[in-house]
């Protein structure tokens, strides 16, 4: 009989202190949460994501020393200009890890060389002298010195010009002007309204813009597979287009994009 009174105590004040170490935790002592500054979380005392307060200031953890952990393998300013440009694997992939400021004197002339060669290539295909069959200037020229009175005739883009802006793998972005990758506006001869290297938005198609500017000549048109003879067979080459449209749905706000249809 004592020894069940005893028991029955025990138990009572071990309740009883429970109950004063849950009242105690829940209304005076605040729940601390040691930062850990690399768990990609803002946690602690951090004002950043791993940065503030007792880690790395933020200022200083954005200066990031990515030696020996990160290396750069693509440059997407322009998809598919070095890959239509360059002559080998070996120069596109070293045109992918170079800085954009080094690009024009490292890679413009062979750019240009490769267009040329390009042309050359569909010459002797045609059966024409290769002498004959240069690149031809375009639109770009009205884009990127002004409009002339009769289209990109008094304004041309050479070759030199035109591998010269693209070699530079790079986005620009016009603030005061439509954003557009290219924007032909009224067409040939005048490109009345035309806009282009002012950026990109995701209905754009890329490819075949640089494909036009590269092959397209004059009227955007040069090379697009015509029959020149009317038999029903293609007798020119199509350069001017991937033949790949846009086939997913394209939204206004992030991610974009929606899956592919």
């Amino acid at each position: 009989m004592k020894f069940k009174n005893i028991k029955y105590t025990f138990l009572s004040v071990c309740a009883v202190a429970g109950l004063a170490s849950c009242n105690n935790d829940d209304d005076n002592t605040p729940i601390v949460v040691t930062p850990t500054c690399d768990d990609g979380i803002m946690n602690g005392d951090e004002t950043g994501v791993d940065c503030g307060g007792t880690c790395t200031p933020c200022e200083e953890a954005m200066e990031l020393d990515f030696t020996g952990i990160y290396a750069q393998v693509d440059f997407m300013g322009r998809p598919g200009i070095n890959t239509v440009l360059s002559a080998d694997g070996e120069i596109k992939n070293s045109h992918n890890m170079s800085i954009p400021s080094e690009m024009q004197a490292t890679f413009q002339a062979a750019f240009e060389a490769r267009l040329e060669a390009y042309h050359d290539v569909y010459a002797t295909i045609l059966g024409a002298d290769p002498a004959a069959v240069n690149f031809e200037p375009n639109i770009l020229g009205d884009i990127l010195n002004g409009p002339s009175d009769d289209g990109y005739t008094n304004n041309p883009v050479t070759a030199t010009v035109l591998t010269t802006v693209l070699s530079n793998d790079v986005l620009e972005v016009a603030p005061n002007l439509p954003t557009t990758y290219f924007n032909g506006g009224s067409g040939a001869p005048n490109y009345e309204g035309a806009v282009g290297l002012t950026g990109r938005t995701p209905q754009d198609d890329v490819i075949d813009v640089s494909l036009i500017l590269l092959f397209g000549g004059g009227d955007g048109a040069r090379f697009s597979g015509q029959d020149t003879d009317n038999d029903g067979m293609a007798d020119l080459p199509r350069l001017t287009s991937d033949g790949v449209g846009l086939t997913a749905t394209v939204g206004t706000t992030f991610p974009y994009l929606g899956s592919p249809e």
